[in-house]
């Protein structure tokens, strides 16, 4: 009985290891899945060897739209006064003789007082010098008295005249009887600044503040700086780009017409002049943009574009490294026609990949 039960055992566990090497001898399915996936991802890698090239250096100036100074007109009232009316705004473009402002003033009553008065005496003059002439034609008179006459009629004249003129400085009429006095623009234009309100009293040419700002925006200046470890790299008559940050999607092609002769003591800049016209009147003053000057070339270690991988907020490439893909943090530079320029991160003749990078991550980064 004991024979029989210790033969049954045996049995058993013979059996347990036959199943137990069968188990083992079998590979399990989600290492196969693995090679498989391994196997397909390397399959559609492709690796291109980083190459060196020669690259445009830019120098880029932050620069300002201004008003040509020669264009910007400046308008005083020629008369203290109190301010009647304002017919402009900032932004409003006006056209030459247009009426911009009205001022009530004491000084207009003045002038024109004087004018009546000179006329008045001008005329009686003319009277008298008439009478002495037919005079001095008949012998009734002497000379001298018809010289003296003449002189006096001369005199009145010119200070008529003198009178005159002040009235037109004023912009008044020799025949109106108001003290009112107009502004009007000088040139035509686009009102850039208006500095006084109705109901303001103005100094006249006293005043540090022009009543109104007028200037001509079809030819604008570009102003940039320039650092001075950078001077040499400017030169006058370069062609450069200008890019505006109110239109990120159009260039303009410029000149450099002028670099200032001194540096500035606070900013140890130089300021750079690009002459650009404005025949659609979208470069307006104050508006910012940036003056790109080619500054010559340099050496430059690119990869296609595709190789690029951003991973969060780094920049990434994949490096074949002893055969296995090497995920590396790079410093981008320029975009050179589908190439991109790397700073650091990668050497001359590493292998990268082109194509299938976005396959290869979760590798290991260094």
């Amino acid at each position: 009985m004991k024979l029989h039960a210790v033969h049954f055992c045996d049995s058993i566990a013979a059996a347990l290891g036959l199943v137990l090497l069968a188990g083992c001898s079998q590979p399990s399915q989600n290492s196969a899945n693995t090679s498989a996936h391994d196997q397909a991802g390397d399959d559609a890698v492709r690796y291109v060897k980083v190459v060196q090239q020669t690259a445009p250096e830019t120098l880029d100036l932050a620069a300002r739209v201004q008003a040509d100074p020669t264009q910007v007109v400046r308008i005083f009232p020629p008369a203290s006064g109190r301010v009647v009316a304002i017919d402009v705004k900032p932004g409003d473009r006006v056209r030459r003789g247009q009426t911009l402002a009205t001022l009530s003033s004491s000084d207009v009553a003045s002038a024109q007082s004087d004018f009546a008065k000179a006329n008045i005496e001008a005329q009686r003059a003319t009277r008298a010098l008439e009478r002495q002439k037919v005079l001095f034609e008949h012998g009734a008179v002497a000379e001298k008295d018809y010289i003296d006459t003449r002189a006096q009629a001369d005199e009145a004249r010119a200070e008529l005249a003198r009178a005159k003129q002040r009235l037109e400085l004023l912009n008044v009429s020799p025949a109106s009887t108001t003290d009112l006095v107009t502004l009007v623009s000088p040139t035509g234009g686009v009102v850039l600044d208006v500095s006084s309100a109705p109901g303001e009293f103005s100094k006249s040419l006293e005043s540090a503040n022009p009543l109104i700002t007028v200037a001509d925006l079809n030819t604008v200046w570009l102003v940039g700086d320039v650092y001075e470890k950078d001077v040499a790299k400017v030169r006058l008559e370069e062609q450069v780009t200008i890019t505006l940050e109110a239109y990120p999607s159009r260039q303009w092609t410029g000149r450099i017409g002028s670099i200032s002769g001194a540096l500035d003591p606070t900013t140890r800049t130089l300021k750079v002049r690009v002459v650009l016209p404005n025949p659609e009147q979208r470069l307006r003053p104050e508006m910012f943009g940036t003056i790109h000057v080619k500054a010559g070339t340099h050496p430059a270690l690119v990869v296609p574009a595709a190789a690029i991988v951003r991973d969060g907020n780094a920049t990434t490439v994949f490096v074949r490294n002893a055969g296995r893909p090497e995920q590396r943090v790079v410093t981008v530079g320029q975009t050179l026609d589908g190439k991109v320029e790397i700073l650091n991160g990668v050497h001359i003749n590493d292998e990268v990949a082109a194509e299938g990078a976005e396959l290869l991550k979760g590798g290991s980064t260094e």
